[in-house]
């Protein structure tokens, strides 16, 4: 009877590590996703000054368009937190796209080669965005679930695990579509 009892407390407390274990990798595999957005989201912030002065010295006078985008990037950089990030990136593709549109009103800007090259690395940027976000979205999911189903529940409750945010970008057309990048 006392090696059933002293079995039974072992498993307890096996389960209760594994399972400790189990939020700490989760928490960790969401942070490291979100690092992931990050790198993206910096490459894409550099890549935005060289576009903005690329459209302007073809198309100075829309200087209202290129505050726009500058004042979306800055929002974007200085975001903190996954719901504000989100937000801020939803603007800043609203700006991108208008900053875009513009260029087509300019034939020899299209046909530039330092603004084709520029056009391609952001969409290749975008693209990778997007990858990121999903993947780190699929840990955060994977996260929140162990802390909604029992009996995992009690133990991340009981450590102070907290549910994390999933980068989802606001209800509107600028955000919810993809920055149009023609070639």
């Amino acid at each position: 009877m006392t090696w059933i009892l002293i079995a039974i407390v072992v498993i307890i407390v096996l389960w209760f590590f594994i399972t400790y274990n189990g939020f700490i990798r989760g928490r960790n595999r969401s942070e490291e996703a979100w690092a992931d957005i990050e790198v993206q989201l910096k490459r894409r912030y550099d890549l935005i000054p060289n576009i903005v002065n690329t459209v302007k010295g073809y198309a100075a006078h829309e200087s209202t368009a290129f505050e726009k985008v500058t004042e979306a990037r800055a929002k974007a950089i200085s975001a903190q937190g996954t719901p504000d990030a989100a937000k801020a990136e939803g603007e800043l593709s609203g700006t991108l796209k208008s900053l875009f549109a513009i260029s087509e009103a300019y034939p020899e800007l299209k046909a530039n080669t330092n603004f084709l090259e520029l056009q391609r690395e952001l969409s290749d940027t975008e693209n990778k965005i997007q990858a990121a976000r999903r993947f780190y979205n699929g840990n955060v999911r994977d996260y929140n679930t162990s802390l909604d189903t029992s009996p995992s529940n009690i133990v991340g409750h009981m450590f102070g695990f907290q549910k994390k945010n999933y980068f989802d970008l606001p209800d509107n057309d600028a955000a919810q579509n993809p920055v149009e990048v023609k070639f």
